[in-house]
């Protein structure tokens, strides 16, 4: 199975679809995406944001060090949209709305979400309800935390199925997704949106028509949300 789908070859930067489960970075003599990308395209390419292991989607990888910085700089100023879809098989203590609080490391690598607002993580998002014991959450990320939509998920009492870090188990993947992206870069405007490459749940026709409905996310009543000066997160992408 391939790491990744090629979605758009810019003349500053890719856009690929990454497969669930794949490594960013190289491990152990193992070759990560970046590098699977770099052969398969055949040239340099530079990170610009990540998405963890678990999680699939669309990412940006430049052609150059400057088309690099650029983006990232976007990413850190809070000026590109990020669209996320995930699948819980619990009820939300609440269908839509905001999640916010500071992120706080717990055991073994897992992060917790905190009632402080110090330098919270900030998601909104909306619930859909896709079959009986179902229910597919859109995910818009106004900041860039590791963990962060895992975490908030389960705060609200809908853990993301098959991710096991969280407590859930039992699934053939973690069913997180970068599903659309949308900027301006140079003066044009951008966006890409991409299914999963994978996924038993996210192939149900329920879901799928569940998605042709919604159409662009961004058309979504997102509500207005002044956020404070950015602080440069650790990492740039949310997952």
């Amino acid at each position: 199975m391939s790491m990744f789908e090629l979605i758009a070859d810019e003349p500053d930067f890719v856009v690929i679809n990454k497969q669930a489960g794949s490594n960013f970075h190289s491990e152990q003599g193992e070759a990560g995406l970046v590098v699977a990308a770099q052969q398969s395209l055949g040239q340099k390419l530079y990170s610009v944001h990540r998405l963890d292991k678990l999680t699939s989607g669309i990412l940006l990888l430049a052609k150059s060090p400057v088309a690099a910085a650029a983006l990232a700089q976007l990413f850190a100023q809070r000026q590109i949209e990020k669209y996320y879809i995930a699948l819980s098989d619990s009820k939300p203590t609440k269908k839509q709305g905001l999640i916010k609080g500071d992120m706080q490391k717990s055991r073994r690598g897992s992060w917790k979400l905190c009632k402080t607002q110090h330098n919270p993580a900030i998601t909104h998002f909306f619930s859909f309800g896709v079959r009986a014991g179902l229910r597919l959450f859109v995910l818009k990320p106004l900041t860039g935390k590791t963990h962060q939509l895992r975490v908030a998920l389960k705060s609200i009492g809908s853990p993301i199925v098959g991710d096991r870090r969280y407590g859930q188990d039992g699934a053939d993947r973690g069913y997180l997704h970068a599903y659309q992206l949308a900027f301006t870069y140079q003066g044009r405007v951008y966006q890409y949106q991409a299914n999963a490459l994978s996924g038993e749940l996210f192939n149900l026709t329920e879901c799928q028509d569940c998605l042709d409905q919604l159409g662009n996310l961004a058309d979504l009543a997102w509500p207005s949300y002044q956020l404070p000066q950015p602080v440069r997160d650790k990492e740039n992408a949310s997952r």
